[in-house]
């Protein structure tokens, strides 16, 4: 029996949507029409001190406004902390996340030059507290020092290779030759990065690899910009036990200086184009992407 497809738009609700969430957003909506499939919305507000209902709800009517719909309810991560926290307990167990008590400005001190960046443009964890051993650590937890887990990179992909032998690929959808194939990943250009942050038990990388599985996904489509995430969230799948969607990386939506459009920069809301009178059609001229050149990319995704 032919497994159904199911495919989400997961925005976060930390200000107002743009072209580049249209795009996401309506990518996903056409290949889910395509593969006659199910069409997910999930609401990433983990960080729930940035996290607004005035955005949320503001989610639901730009993407009505759109013309998707989507099945319910809604999951909305905020409310599974708990579910998040049962996965990094098992990574836990696994001896494979450590505690780090270091702060930005010690990590900025102690790595050495050139900087090492990770693929955010972070600075790669130069394992300041990675030898701190069981007792060290407690003693620490205990006097109420802040911390997140890291996860032991070196060791998770051992543990990873001998777990699967596709440990370090993931599926991907090429649309120049209409095929699936399998991409190689490189988590080592993370570093020992963050699984569990400081102020919630969670992180996106956790919850979002947890979410896809509890929810069935299939196929993953997002933009060029999170790529490189498809790197710790196979390491997870594989160490969790979890299934691998398809993915399918598109390209982004940018400004006149080239600049990927953003809600920090402000880039224009959806809600202020509607409100100046253009229709969901002009969204997809603005972004060029009509439901023909959907069909064209996913052509190779169809089983």
């Amino acid at each position: 029996m032919t497994q159904l497809a199911r495919l989400r738009f997961a925005p976060s609700p930390n200000g107002p949507l743009h072209l580049g969430h249209a795009y996401s957003a309506l990518f996903a909506w056409d290949m889910t029409n395509i593969l006659e499939g199910q069409f997910l919305l999930r609401i990433e507000d983990i960080d729930i001190q940035r996290s607004r209902a005035v955005f949320e709800n503001q989610i639901y009517e730009d993407l009505n406004w759109l013309g998707l719909r989507w099945e319910t309810p809604v999951r909305r991560q905020s409310e599974h902390f708990e579910v998040y926290k049962q996965a990094s307990d098992k990574l836990r167990q696994l001896d494979l996340l450590y505690p780090c008590f270091a702060t930005r400005k010690q990590i900025a001190g102690k790595t050495r030059s050139p900087v090492a960046l990770d693929p955010d443009g972070a600075r790669i964890y130069p394992g300041i507290y990675k030898s701190l051993d069981a007792e060290e650590a407690g003693n620490k937890i205990e006097a109420g020092e802040n911390f997140c887990l890291r996860i032991h990179m070196d060791r998770a992909l051992e543990l990873a290779q001998r777990i699967s032998d596709r440990a370090l690929t993931y599926r991907q959808f090429d649309p120049e030759t209409g095929m699936t194939t399998e991409r190689p990943i490189d988590p080592t250009r993370w570093g020992d990065t963050i699984i569990v942050r400081k102020d919630i038990p969670t992180s996106y990388h956790l919850s979002v690899v947890v979410d896809d599985a509890l929810q069935g996904v299939t196929h993953v489509t997002r933009g060029q910009d999170l790529e490189a995430a498809t790197d710790i969230h196979r390491l997870l799948q594989v160490l969790l036990g979890l299934p691998s969607p398809v993915y399918y990386h598109h390209r982004l939506i940018r400004d006149e200086q080239l600049q990927k459009l953003s809600k920090r920069d402000k880039a224009q809301s959806l809600k202020s184009l509607r409100e100046s009178g253009l229709s969901p059609l002009d969204v997809r001229g603005l972004i060029g992407l009509s439901e023909a050149t959907s069909a064209n990319l996913m052509r190779g995704l169809i089983p």
